[in-house]
């Protein structure tokens, strides 16, 4: 009995030690965090053009002693840690790319960079919050690399280019990393990933169990009628206003044929693109849009539908019209018995008050492409200031997070990490 009561002794006070050693670790990376997330939001890079972003995160790395692979999916870097005992794989992925949108704040740290997008100037700005995934996740990796000894396994440390899309005519994000197997040598069990949000208060984590983001494809349009004189309409095939009762139409698919108490889903133009003058009505037309959706069976049937409606209503005008839908991103589905089990480890580090459960988003995550092959779970970090009413969303040239909040980021991806692969 004296020997059980001593093993359970040791067992209780080096687990305690240990906890207070990673509580320490954790908080010796706060500074270090935010002074990484301030040097990337200062030197953003487009999507597959991540080249000096992949070198900082691969020079950290390496200064851990962790095992690193470089140009993975072009500008992908990752990261092996093996701890000092066999078990299962976890991976923990970071997105890295920036967007072509020019600052606007007066941030000490803000963006001055400029690219060339599209065949066009832009500013370059990390309006989506990628610089703080880095950070954060440059974070774990230093101090689950000081605690190998305490790891029952092996953790990846993904550092994703591209997730806000490939440039035209070229292939990159999560899907290109799966292509190329990321997820294999070692095989992976499961996959955690956050993202920092705006729009939730500053020290609270966001999840929900199935689909938490939508798919994502994108459309393109093309209408065919007859030029002639703007003064004389009878004369032409106008694709102008064949177009409107295109958008018009397509608009009904949603709010007429699908079961919205289901899911949601929705349907959106965001270009049109006709004409040179106020004179002459084009020959040609062409939009571009996104579908959203939650579950697959209503995907195919508005792509069924729009694919009917799009060519008959160009026809009913005399006109031809051709659709083209992307296969585009499959839904963020968070693994329900993972997302069970992981619920406790956020709780214990967020408190059960600030780990809130949320409706589905209808914005898209290429992460999904990662839970297509393997469990994974998918969550929102805390960056709106409290008592800001009014953040500025993501996307946007005035877009800002509190950085108080990637502390948490920090600690929850950590012991998730070693949650999953130690109990």
């Amino acid at each position: 009995m004296k020997k059980i009561i001593l093993s359970l002794l040791c067992l209780f006070l080096t687990g305690s030690f240990f906890a207070q050693n990673l509580k320490n670790d954790l908080k010796s990376v706060e500074k270090k965090v935010i002074e990484w997330r301030r040097h990337f939001h200062q030197n953003p890079e487009l999507s597959n053009r991540e080249f000096n972003t992949a070198k900082t995160i691969a020079k950290h790395l390496k200064s851990l002693g962790i095992e690193t692979q470089e140009n993975v999916a072009k500008t992908g870097v990752v990261g092996i840690l093996k701890g000092n005992k066999p078990g299962k794989v976890v991976a923990l992925r970071a997105d890295i790319d920036a967007l072509p949108v020019t600052e606007r704040n007066n941030l000490p740290f803000k963006s001055n960079k400029t690219s060339t997008y599209l065949g066009k100037d832009v500013g370059v700005m990390h309006a989506c919050g990628h610089d703080t995934h880095i950070a954060i996740l440059m974070g774990v990796a230093e101090v689950l690399s000081k605690n190998k000894d305490k790891i029952k396994g092996t953790v990846k440390f993904i550092f994703q280019p591209a997730e806000e899309g490939a440039p035209e005519g070229e292939e990159g994000g999560a899907e290109l990393m799966v292509k190329e197997g990321v997820l294999k040598n070692p095989d992976v069990d499961a996959i955690f990933g956050l993202h920092i949000s705006s729009g939730f208060d500053v020290n609270t984590i966001s999840y929900k169990a199935g689909g938490i983001m939508a798919a994502s494809q994108a459309f393109k349009i093309k209408v065919k009628g007859k030029q002639s004189h703007g003064s004389r309409p009878w004369t032409s095939i106008d694709p102008i206003l064949i177009s409107a009762k295109i958008i018009d139409a397509l608009q009904t698919i949603v709010s007429r044929e699908i079961d919205l108490t289901n899911e949601g889903a929705v349907i959106t133009v965001g270009k049109i693109e006709s004409g040179v003058r106020s004179n002459i009505i084009p020959e040609s037309a062409e939009m571009i849009g996104t579908i959203r959706t939650l579950d697959y069976g209503m995907q195919k049937q508005i792509n069924d539908r729009m694919k009917e409606m799009v060519p008959a209503i160009a026809k009913a005008y005399r006109a031809e019209a051709t659709i083209e839908i992307e296969t585009g991103y499959p839904i963020t589905f968070n693994n329900v018995d993972l997302t069970s089990k992981v619920l406790p480890t956020l709780q214990k580090v967020a408190g059960v008050k600030n780990v809130k459960e949320i409706k589905a988003i209808t914005g898209a995550e290429d992460f999904s492409f990662f839970q297509k092959e393997v469990p994974g779970f998918y969550f929102f970090l805390g960056g709106k200031t409290v008592g800001n009413d009014n953040p500025y969303p993501h996307h946007t040239p005035d877009f800002s997070i509190d950085e108080s909040g990637m502390q948490l980021g920090v600690t929850s991806m950590t012991q998730l990490t070693l949650d999953f692969l130690n109990n």
